[in-house]
């Protein structure tokens, strides 16, 4: 009897034990949705600021380590104007792939990715995380609080074409590229123009064979002047500049993965690709093309340069390789496409002019609708002059006519990009935003000579090669699986074929070892990826 009053005791001691830990996190839940509530601001969708009571958010995002965020004008201007402060987590722009993931597998990932890009937040990434309900779908966000991206993806339906995943939602916004380079694939290729003057060439090639005479005559004819055979005709590092440019010769957009009216083919297996081989060891034997091409750093190319012993080289602009100045570097006319027997007609590569993967909202964020409205503020034209050029009074100030004047650069600073990126985030990252000419900004006769000869020799013939398409998780898995190997074997007899290390005599032989990679299945995947994207 006493065992029974005893165990009666204990069950009722552990009810009301167990009833008060229910109350308790009936209560705990109740605090926690108090607190989601008083969260919940109201966003102003017109003015700002855009919450009346600040709010603080987490921002993750690659740092190039010239000045923290929370000290830069820009964004502190911005959090002013909005009501909107952040918590700002930048490593390094070499460490954050590893910390992204990291945050990602830890769960621990702040409430908003900035500036990833597609290399460090994969199209892959996207569909998984967003399958996972990681990173949230942004189309809604968009249509009610991102008037500005709308529109410009209402202007150019390629937009949201392309950052659409297989599952039908929008994980992340895109940089658009809309200034009058953005159409270009790569850094241009660029002429020597004293060399053209000493000997007196008046048209660039059209052709790979007026492109071959103009090299022998740089070899043989001494156009730098200076008694030596010293003169260097075509240089590259790896063939990673060039590339893009001469395989266009043959016929060709990319190397690798590329669309020819609507079929998809793998360009390094083609005939095309064999041409283009056959040229580049015709050069490389005869000394047009820098013998150290495959070994030499971009630093000894530009050396070279400086040296005045570069016929054609490339680079972004030519001055950043031969150290001209700008006024000099006007001398130095861009590269025109190329036709050759097997592509009569130019084809040339160009820039979709959208970087995916730049900015994305996770789960983790109370003020989703906050966010986006903060984001497309860098969607408009004074929004993306703010971000780009930061705030008056340091890198340019107001002229009396309206027109923005730039000013001295402290001296502490090499040059005044060095010094725009401690005033802003919107350098050297994939920065979510509308990149076009800044409104009122005066242009150097430089610009408008890049302008112009982008004009004449890009804009008429830039083609994007495939488009920017999203995979599933299973198609996504097995190009993981075929890619690494194939790239690298395509990697490494280029260089062979090239330098005559392989004769071309065994070209079967290389298609067989590809086509053993799976090669088929590899190509079969993109076309599938292509079809739907081109029902959308």
């Amino acid at each position: 009897m006493k065992r029974k009053l005893w165990l009666s005791v204990v069950f009722t001691v552990l009810f009301i034990f167990l009833i008060a830990c229910s109350n308790d996190d009936t209560t705990n839940q109740a605090d926690n949705n108090d607190d989601n509530q008083s969260e919940d601001v109201a966003v102003n969708k017109e003015g700002y600021p855009i919450v009346e009571e600040e709010i603080t958010l987490s921002l993750m995002a690659p740092g190039t380590g010239l000045a923290e965020w929370e000290d830069m004008p820009t964004l502190q201007q911005y959090s002013e104007k909005t009501n909107i402060n952040f918590e700002y987590d930048t490593p390094p722009l070499s460490d954050f792939q590893t910390k992204l993931n990291l945050a990602f597998a830890s769960g621990d990932i702040a409430d908003i990715i900035f500036g990833a890009g597609t290399a460090d937040l994969t199209p892959g990434m996207e569909v998984d995380y967003g399958e996972q309900g990681v990173l949230i779908p942004l189309e809604d966000l968009i249509d009610e609080y991102a008037p500005n991206f709308k529109a410009l993806m209402e202007e150019n339906p390629e937009i949201e074409r392309s950052i659409t995943t297989t599952d039908g939602h929008i994980y992340a916004l895109p940089a658009i590229n809309q200034h009058p380079t953005a159409a270009w694939p790569a850094g241009p290729m660029w002429y020597n123009g004293a060399w053209l003057d000493a000997l007196g060439v008046e048209e660039l090639p059209k052709t790979t064979d007026e492109l071959y005479d103009l090299l022998v005559r740089f070899r043989d004819e001494d156009p730098n002047g200076n008694g030596k055979a010293d003169e260097i005709p075509l240089v590259d590092v790896k063939m990673n500049s060039t590339r893009r440019w001469l395989l266009a010769a043959f016929g060709m957009k990319e190397w690798g993965i590329e669309e020819v009216e609507g079929k998809v083919r793998y360009a390094p297996v083609t005939e095309n690709y064999k041409e283009y081989l056959t040229y580049m060891n015709k050069l490389y034997a005869e000394k047009l093309l820098d013998p150290e091409t495959f070994s030499q750093a971009d630093e000894q190319k530009k050396a070279k340069g400086q040296q005045n012993r570069l016929g054609l080289f490339p680079d972004w602009f030519s001055f950043f390789t031969t150290g001209q100045t700008e006024e000099e570097a006007m001398n130095n006319p861009m590269f025109h496409p190329l036709t050759s027997e097997v592509s009569p007609e130019i084809v040339l590569p160009g820039n979709p002019g959208i970087s995916r993967g730049a900015f994305a909202i996770t789960s983790n964020n109370d003020h989703p609708e906050a966010s986006m409205r903060w984001i497309d503020y860098l969607y408009s034209q004074e929004g993306r002059d703010f971000f780009d050029q930061g705030p008056e009074g340091y890198l340019w100030e107001e002229g009396e006519d309206g027109q923005r004047v730039f000013k001295e650069v402290p001296e502490e600073f090499e040059s005044s990009e060095d010094y725009r990126g401690t005033l802003t985030p919107a350098y050297g990252i994939t920065t979510p935003m509308l990149v076009d000419l800044v409104e009122n900004a005066p242009r150097s006769e430089f610009d408008l000579f890049i302008e112009e000869e982008t004009k004449a020799k890009v804009d008429p013939y830039a083609e994007t090669a495939y488009p920017l398409v999203y995979l599933t998780e299973e198609e996504q898995e097995e190009i993981n699986t075929i890619e690494v190997d194939l790239e690298s074997y395509v990697e490494q007899m280029e260089a062979k074929f090239i330098t005559g290390v392989e004769p071309l005599t065994n070209w079967d032989k290389y298609i067989e070892t590809i086509e053993n990679m799976n090669i088929d299945r590899y190509v079969e995947i993109y076309q599938d990826a292509y079809d739907r994207w081109a029902k959308n």
